[in-house]
């Protein structure tokens, strides 16, 4: 299984304009729902803590694999949505990364990653 995220900051020259193009990113990407073969999971969240450092939105989705994802990018409604709001973004973000798909396990188990962090390896 492949984790598809992204994130976003969006334009807006008051508040009330960049709530407006978040929500706009927000419905887009949920209109999506069921219509891309192997997509498991879209979820899409709006930042609340208004650092000036945060992002404005996240797009996290699961797919069956990496062709699953790979035939998003070019999925006729992908497409759609990424037209729509063409112009909205100031800057993009993104990470693909693989997951094992068996429940409450997100990655291989990685000693190298945990001594990078000063963490003692099982």
């Amino acid at each position: 299984m492949i984790r598809h995220i992204v994130m976003w900051r969006v334009r807006g020259e008051t508040l009330d304009e960049r709530a407006q193009a978040r929500r706009l990113v927000k419905e887009s990407f949920e209109g999506l729902r069921g219509l891309i073969p192997g997509m498991r999971k879209l979820e899409v969240g709006l930042d609340s803590s208004q650092v000036d450092y945060a992002c404005d939105v996240v797009l996290l989705t699961e797919f069956d694999s990496q062709a699953a994802l790979d035939a998003y990018a070019t999925h006729p409604e992908h497409l759609r949505v990424r037209d729509r709001l063409a112009g909205i973004r100031t800057a993009r973000f993104q990470v693909d990364h693989a997951v094992d798909a068996r429940p409450g396990v997100s990655e291989p188990h990685s000693s190298l990653a945990n001594a990078e962090f000063g963490q003692v390896p099982d």
